[in-house]
């Protein structure tokens, strides 16, 4: 499995309703995500994109990750306010997502993975 291109349409679908539920956040997949927000035109998000390339695959049965291509998906872009990319919102199963800017190393990556996402944390 590769990462994912997410559109509204399918965000609405498979990670939540903003639409239907604006009030209250509830995940609608059935593993944990991450999306990443991006543009072709940003450094560091090129930089990280193999990244997540990487741990798409190292946790294909975990964890899905998603793309947002926020030139063309301004609204998604507005809805979580999007002020700067990369960033990255981690979505688990159960409580809030959580956001976080710039191009993180894979290690922190992973970190976030275990601990926000799998509840590995010790």
């Amino acid at each position: 499995m590769s990462t994912i291109q997410l559109t509204k349409a399918m965000f609405l679908e498979k990670i939540a309703n903003y639409e239907t539920n604006p009030a209250e956040w509830k995940y609608l997949g059935d593993k944990p995500c991450i999306i990443d927000f991006y543009a072709d035109w940003c450094g560091p998000c090129k930089m990280v994109a193999p990244i997540f390339e990487e741990l798409s695959k190292e946790y294909a049965d975990d964890v899905y990750i998603y793309k947002v291509d926020t030139e063309a998906e301004q609204e998604l872009s507005a809805v979580f306010n999007i002020r700067s990319i990369p960033s990255i919102l981690f979505c688990p199963m159960e409580g809030a997502p959580q956001m976080a800017a710039g191009a993180l190393p894979k290690q922190t990556l992973i970190n976030a993975i275990e601990d926000v996402l799998l509840n590995k944390a010790e």
